[in-house]
């Protein structure tokens, strides 16, 4: 393990650091930690350790999304004679240079595994000496999709029963399974390696042309890769019909569809009511576009889940409008509900949850809590145990101001941490 180099992805680049110019190898990467508004709460019992044995297998770190590595041979008394070892450029998979590369790539085993370009190219690369092991992308015939970019990175799995897989969500979106050594689609998964995720959303969209793709990779635990979306971005839509955002479970081996969460209730399931007027017939959105956290011990999956359809007017959809803005456990075998919490009802304000939940085992006044914790553009942070989804710290509801927009019925309250 001694020949990795701490890497990151900036400007299209993948950069790879080392101490000196005889490259002298260092195994480290930079401390990330739990955002203030949580570590300034209380102190963490330790059971989140971050990403381990030095390596990166999770977009976030580990699958809590904790983004923290316990490494320590990077520190501030060496920082500033990091040099650059190699670069790694994205440039040329795509019409154009992508500016803003968003991709974290993930490290197992000495290869890098990360997306690049506007085609969303999965890549491979040694992370030693930043040499190209494979690529891969999937020719969609000039099926659109809403413009995502590099889509933020894949999935890594790996079974003894079938080798290492990575999953790839293409900007077309479609499920790729790739063996990690090769870059091969793997043949018995879906059909060929694909599997056409505009399928079997419980409503008929466009198969060419539906503004519905993923900006976030998909999340692999217990076998199950659960996949979320992401529709147009900004806050007009092109239409009150939008895709609906389900969430949904697939084998890892097979690539068989193992469950569907409606993230807009359907009839005869809880929260159906709350989508008055047959809203929920028509409604789209309440996606799942940041990414998704897992605890793996509990079996659960814990969705940010936006708003359903559209950022600023709600008036075609009265009531409170579960699951949109909510953070939803599910059971990552079946797909069940284990409890949610909606941080906003009946949103009109485009107050989504912009990040993956933080996994966190906290200590507070002598007791012992496994923690998830939500941020909300509202600036707060909404931290849950997350065996029930009972608050950590008091949750009240406090009155809101009512809209005057003719056809608009806002909620009468709004949860608040003040």
């Amino acid at each position: 393990m001694q020949n990795r180099h701490p890497t990151r992805a900036t400007a299209g680049t993948i950069q790879r650091f080392s101490r000196n110019r005889t490259r002298r190898h260092l195994l480290a990467a930079a401390r990330l930690a739990l955002p203030a508004a949580v570590a300034l709460w209380a102190a963490p019992a330790g059971a989140q350790n971050g990403a381990a044995d030095g390596e990166w297998r999770y977009n976030g770190g580990d699958p809590g999304s904790t983004r923290y590595a316990p490494l320590d041979q990077i520190d501030r008394d060496n920082a500033a004679s990091l040099e650059i070892a190699w670069r790694w450029k994205s440039a040329n998979f795509g019409p154009a240079p992508e500016y803003n590369y968003r991709t974290t790539p993930l490290m197992v085993d000495g290869v890098l595994y990360a997306t690049a370009g506007y085609r969303r190219a999965a890549v491979a690369i040694d992370a030693g000496t930043g040499e190209t092991l494979w690529t891969y992308r999937l020719d969609e015939s000039g099926r659109s999709a809403p413009r995502r970019s590099s889509g933020r990175g894949v999935a890594y799995w790996d079974s003894p029963a079938t080798g290492p897989r990575i999953f790839l969500v293409t900007p077309g979106f479609h499920l790729v399974a790739l063996n990690a050594r090769s870059g091969i689609p793997v043949n018995d998964f879906g059909k060929n390696g694909v599997i056409d995720l505009r399928l079997d959303l419980g409503r008929e969209i466009d198969l060419q042309r539906a503004p519905i793709g993923s900006s976030s990779p998909p999340l692999v635990v217990g076998g199950v890769v659960v996949v979320g979306s992401a529709m147009s971005a900004g806050g007009r839509p092109p239409t009150l019909t939008m895709p609906p955002g389900h969430v949904r479970g697939y084998d890892a081996v097979t690539g068989a569809l193992r469950w569907t969460f409606h993230t807009i209730p359907q009839p005869g399931e809880f929260g159906n009511d709350t989508w008055e007027d047959g809203s929920w017939e028509y409604t789209g959105n309440a996606a799942v576009w940041t990414a998704i956290s897992a605890d793996p011990g509990l079996g659960y999956v814990y969705l940010p889940v936006e708003l359903g359809t559209g950022d600023y007017y709600g008036g075609h959809r009265p009531g409170d409008n579960l699951f949109s803005q909510s953070l939803v456990a599910l059971d990552a075998a079946t797909g069940q509900r284990v409890w949610h919490y909606q941080t906003v009802r009946h949103g009109i304000w485009d107050y989504d949850p912009p990040a993956a939940p933080i996994l966190a085992d906290l200590l507070v006044d002598g007791r012992e809590i496994e923690a998830v914790a939500q941020i909300t553009k509202q600036t707060f942070t909404f931290v849950f145990d997350r065996r029930t989804g009972d608050p950590v710290w008091p949750i009240v509801e406090r009155p809101v101001p009512q809209s005057d927009v003719p056809g608009e019925r806002t909620a009468p309250t709004q949860p608040s941490h003040f």
